[in-house]
């Protein structure tokens, strides 16, 4: 949620990382936010789950990479 919320108000996600625990919204906001991105019209309950367990998968994955790592890769991957 907390990277979604970011990446909807324009902020640079290179340098955020997730703290464990960080709350953040509220319930309402956060369903709002997993319905906008899942990319599907009306999904249920099941496809937001495993949606929002992919995505966190993915970026728990990217957050551990040295590659992702803006401090290892300087500017040489920006954007990617």
């Amino acid at each position: 949620f907390q990277y979604l919320r970011r990446f909807d108000q324009g902020y640079n996600l290179d340098s955020f990382c997730y703290e464990a625990h960080s709350v953040e919204g509220n319930p309402a906001e956060c369903l709002q936010q997993f319905l906008l991105h899942c990319g599907i019209t009306d999904p249920s309950w099941s496809e937001l789950r495993n949606f929002t367990w992919f995505l966190n998968v993915q970026l728990r994955d990217c957050e551990a990479s040295v590659f992702c790592n803006p401090d290892f890769v300087q500017d040489t991957l920006q954007g990617f």
